[in-house]
């Protein structure tokens, strides 16, 4: 596979702005189909879509504050399911996180992963070791770097590299935030990451080879 394709199969085409239209969306899966990539990530609020075979289809749960309760953070990745997502992208609880409390962060992602069985749960975090340890234990498939809303800015090579060594080889590691151009693509996934959430996705492969 060459180096473009590979990478396209890593990105899940985002598009989140909470303004965002329906034909923007349809714009959206029209582009992923043509570029390759693995999915198209999209608000809840936008679910159903209508996409082709091979193109997967994954949304966010309590974004971007992660200050929903989890019953509500829970409810929302089902109802997203039985719309026909496939992956669910949660953001945890901030609160928790900054106040140490392992436990409750652990239970806020389980109480999602209980709710969405059979799919993917990647758990957005914005404080790493702690959290991706969380996560692994409450039973997530990946760790992602960031929202993109957190003022700290979006993915890094630093946080993606940490994550790995955290996570091992055990979860995957998403890099989001930030990635705009085919060096910082080809720099993340050197550094760990194994699933990109791009919205500038055709700009990025354009600076790759076929």
């Amino acid at each position: 596979m060459t180096t473009r394709a590979r990478i396209a199969r890593l990105i899940d085409h985002t598009l989140l702005k909470p303004e965002a239209t329906t034909a923007q969306v349809d714009a959206l899966i029209a582009e992923a189909a043509d570029l390759g990539t693995y999915s198209v990530c999209v608000s809840p609020s936008l679910l159903p879509v209508d996409v082709p075979d091979d193109l997967h289809v994954a949304t966010v749960c309590g974004f971007p504050s992660g200050a929903h309760a989890t019953a509500v953070k829970a409810a929302e990745a089902a109802d997203a399911l039985a719309k026909g997502a496939e992956e669910i992208d949660m953001v945890v609880n901030l609160r928790l996180v900054k106040e140490g409390d392992a436990d409750a962060v652990e239970a806020d992602i389980r109480g999602v992963r209980e709710a969405c069985r059979g799919a993917v749960l990647k758990v957005i975090i914005e404080e790493i070791v702690s959290t991706c340890r969380a996560a692994e234990a409450a039973g997530a498939d990946f760790v992602k770097t960031s929202t993109g809303f957190h003022p700290a800015g979006g993915a890094s090579t630093h946080a993606v590299a940490l994550m790995r060594a955290t996570v091992g080889d055990r979860l995957g590691v998403k890099a989001s935030g930030g990635i705009r151009t085919a060096a910082d693509a080809l720099a993340m996934v050197e550094a760990g990451a194994n699933r990109l959430g791009l919205s500038a996705s055709a700009a990025v492969l354009e600076g790759l080879a076929d």
